[in-house]
């Protein structure tokens, strides 16, 4: 093993880990911050809503060229490019005149936000096979976990220091940090002789065909809308913990910590299951532990008198699970299916998953928020899409494979036939 190689093993899963919480960052450390930014600009919760959807949709838009960029000029330098100019949003909301303005560099942080998570996929793809990489792609899901806790933690802190404009400050100091430890540590993995030519017609081309090929759809919608199902309840942290549980800004961790724990506990899992278990296994054990989780909300919701911490809220630790014992696999799965194309997959993986978190945000969200109950109606059938989309996943595989061993049986008969005398 060359000293490059055991450099990018040293340090891909933490680089890969920041750059995933740079997301987690953007959206849920600014919560605690709302009512002061609608204070100072005097808009209302629609409107701050959309400092939300703006950056979820920029996001999406721009996942569709991340991938596609870094199959061009490389994993590392865009994923360098993109945390600078995220740093340098951040500043600009930090020191924002106007909502408007705020709004404005929410959605250039949106363009940037997610070089990291999307290409990072590439990456691990890139170096490792395998179980090796369905254990690496955990590794980093577990300690990615951690910042949707901690986010909303730290928000609130920063506001004691410097209101809410601290929150943007500190994340342009994490970005910049980012900047530079992925320039410095992260080593290359997608070499010149592999790299594609980035142009728009043979960029659309790719994305249509990975668009006709008709197992990633189903692939595709079980790894989105399962994270979307939890999403709703993160999107609505502000309605639920002010408005529902009746807490202050210190509240947030009783929403966060039980979904943060048990997104760790479940990818730690997924990574000692690799190689032990199936891939259709352990997706099958994440869906049960969602379902159940659904189950359980939908019990609460119906027979508590009023919403109440840990009760209304510690179910989310098993529906965290198991959208994290599911997605590495559902994550490997999707990119072994174009090989030559990770990086656009990647991006269109990430894209539709953005699209169904932006729904969720400015649409979902603002509508089942009034009460637990919609709240876990809403994740219910959302879990209960992905699931169906899981079963036509094994529905299309079984067909396929049925059909290549007739085929292989009907070559074998046909050479035999070749082969006898007369």
């Amino acid at each position: 093993m060359t000293s490059a190689t055991r450099d990018l093993r040293r340090y891909l899963p933490y680089l890969l880990a920041a750059l995933s919480m740079i997301g987690p960052f953007s959206i849920d450390a600014i919560f605690p911050g709302f009512p002061d930014i609608g204070h100072d600009f005097g808009v209302g919760e629609v409107a701050l809503q959309q400092l939300l959807s703006v950056y979820l949709l920029a996001y999406a838009v721009m996942s569709l060229f991340h991938g596609a960029l870094s199959d061009a000029y490389g994993r590392k330098p865009v994923i360098v490019v993109g945390m600078a100019i995220y740093a340098v949003a951040s500043v600009g909301a930090a020191m924002a005149p106007s909502f408007a303005f705020l709004l404005g560099c929410r959605i250039v942080q949106g363009m940037c936000g997610g070089a990291g998570i999307v290409i990072g996929r590439a990456v691990v793809r890139d170096t490792m096979q395998g179980e090796e990489a369905q254990r690496m792609m955990s590794k980093v899901m577990m300690i990615f976990g951690i910042a949707p806790a901690i986010a909303p933690i730290i928000g609130a802190w920063l506001l004691g220091i410097d209101g809410w404009r601290g929150i943007f400050w500190a994340l342009a100091a994490f970005t910049v940090a980012l900047t530079v430890s992925v320039a410095r540590l992260l080593v290359e993995s997608h070499p010149k002789e592999k790299r594609t030519v980035f142009r728009p017609r043979p960029l659309m081309h790719g994305y249509l065909t990975i668009l006709r090929d008709l197992p990633f759809w189903p692939l595709a919608i079980a790894s989105s809308i399962n994270f979307a199902g939890l999403f709703l309840y993160i999107a609505s942290a502000p309605q639920l913990i002010r408005d529902l549980l009746h807490l202050g800004a210190d509240g947030f961790p009783w929403l966060f910590v039980p979904v943060v724990s048990g997104m760790v506990f479940g990818a730690f899992v997924s990574g000692r299951v690799a190689g032990r278990a199936s891939a259709a296994r352990t997706v099958n054990w994440g869906y049960a532990a969602m379902l159940s989780s659904c189950a359980l909300n939908l019990i609460l919701a119906l027979t508590l008198d009023h919403p109440r911490v840990p009760w209304s809220t510690l179910p989310l630790a098993l529906y965290g699970c198991g959208v994290q014992l599911a997605f590495p696999t559902l994550t490997l799965l999707l990119l072994d299916r174009f090989p030559e194309q990770r990086g656009g997959v990647s991006s269109v993986q990430a894209f539709g998953s953005l699209i169904f978190t932006a729904i969720v945000a400015g649409v979902l969200s603002p509508a089942l928020s009034g009460s637990m109950l919609t709240l876990a109606i809403g994740t219910t059938v959302m879990c209960l899409i992905g699931l169906g989309a899981w079963l036509t996943y094994g529905t299309l595989e079984r067909r396929r494979l049925a059909r290549t061993q007739a085929a292989a049986a009907s070559s074998v008969v046909s050479q035999i036939e070749r082969n006898e005398p007369g």
